[in-house]
């Protein structure tokens, strides 16, 4: 496990996304080697993918599918390669999301959309909230149940197999706050934003091996 962390290599993919280098400053932060990038051979190279994410769903599409190798990302993660989803980076895994319009997501969780949270909340939902664990998974391990995690969103992923959901919030609906399915992570919050817990879960995800 400590020989295979020194080799992690993890691949932060660039396609525009706001919070790119929050993200590699919390990897720099816990000495995990990466670098940011959506070039084919580094995608190819890494050990580990991340997917960040701010903004809305047809904007952060619209941008993947010009600047990010698509194919080569599926293949990857065929392949067994780990992907960590942040947010809207996580978001897009859906077959399609309801943001102003339908528009079609990557289709890595298929059958799964994304939709509005509840009209009786104040959206954008954001700060601190609690997370409540369904099942336990390697992503959260040292990660109580109830733990803070940081939130921004006013959507979320809906139509998720039970065997997929690792953790929920409430927020005037019980979402998503953590995915997996196989090497296919996805978290609903910041953890580059989200202090201690948020560092728990990125060694975490470092020591998913493909």
């Amino acid at each position: 496990k400590g020989f295979f962390k020194l080799n992690s290599k993890v691949c932060i993919l660039d396609y525009g996304s706001g919070n790119v280098a929050s993200v590699k400053n919390s990897f720099d932060r816990l000495g995990v080697e990466n670098f940011v990038s959506n070039e084919v051979l580094d995608i190819l190279k890494a050990s580990h993918l991340v997917l960040p994410g701010v903004g809305a769903f047809k904007a952060s599409m619209e941008k993947i599918e010009k600047k990010l190798p698509i194919d080569v990302l599926r293949a990857q993660v065929l392949l067994g390669k780990p992907l960590l989803g942040i947010c809207v980076g996580m978001q897009v895994f859906a077959e399609s999301g309801f943001e102003f319009e339908i528009h079609p997501g990557l289709n890595l969780i298929p059958g799964s959309e994304v939709i509005e949270l509840p009209t009786k909340v104040p959206k954008p939902h954001v700060g601190w909230d609690s997370i409540e664990i369904q099942k336990s998974h390697p992503i959260l391990n040292n990660i109580d149940n109830g733990a803070d995690f940081y939130f921004v969103h006013s959507y979320f992923v809906s139509k998720i197999e039970d065997s997929s959901l690792i953790a929920s919030c409430d927020y005037g609906v019980k979402f998503p706050a953590v995915l997996a399915n196989n090497n296919l992570i996805g978290v609903q919050f910041h953890p580059e934003k989200s202090q201690n817990n948020g560092d728990i879960l990125l060694q975490n995800f470092v020591e998913l091996i493909a």
